[in-house]
């Protein structure tokens, strides 16, 4: 009887520990403003001795002292508008722009960064690459390239590949697009 006694206090022991862990561990979480608690068992354990003097003697509860939950404090950004610039672009972001007209404007400031171009012949070569007349002609039109620098920028490069007198610099940039004042810009901006 008393081995029985000894069996039934130690199991009993066992599920109060496990419900206690379980109640401690258990619970919700909120992630947001808390991290998970935690927490330290202090468990002892008793071996039961019977004497038959003695009664026997339940372990000792199991002792959890929790650990306070650590707050965390995230910073909102500041509630004060503050205004900003958005950085300039050369693309039109405007919501009423068809995309053949954004495509075709993209396009033609690449071709602007590689070489100079007229602005017929920005148009041209825009068709070329399959943009209707209507989105080239837009794309020319709101790039910003300034013709005359374009003119000059043209020239010289043609001045790398050969010699040029200055009357058939001028006649190679007409032939290029270039109005005859963009032209004669180019020629003499290019030192012919």
């Amino acid at each position: 009887m008393k081995r029985s006694t000894k069996i039934v206090a130690g199991v009993g022991g066992a599920i109060v520990a496990i419900g206690i862990i379980s109640a401690l561990s258990g619970g919700s979480s909120d992630d947001t403003t808390t991290n998970t608690a935690q927490t330290s068992t202090v468990t002892s354990t008793t071996t039961l001795i019977s004497t038959p003097e003695q009664t026997p003697v339940e372990p000792p509860q199991t002792q959890s002292t929790p650990v306070p939950p650590v707050e965390t404090q995230v910073e909102a950004p500041p509630t004060e508008e503050t205004q900003v610039e958005a950085p300039t672009t050369d693309v039109a972001d405007e919501p009423e722009v068809a995309s053949g007209q954004r495509n075709a404007l993209s396009k033609a400031q690449d071709y602007l960064d590689m070489t100079g171009f007229s602005y017929s012949g920005l148009v041209e070569q825009l068709q070329y690459e399959g943009f209707s007349t209507a989105d080239a002609t837009y794309a020319a039109d709101n790039c910003g390239a300034d013709w005359n620098a374009q003119a000059v920028r043209k020239a010289k490069s043609y001045l790398d590949m050969s010699a040029f007198s200055h009357s058939g610099l001028v006649e190679q940039l007409t032939y290029e697009g270039f109005t005859a004042d963009q032209a004669e810009f180019g020629a003499t901006g290019a030192g012919v």
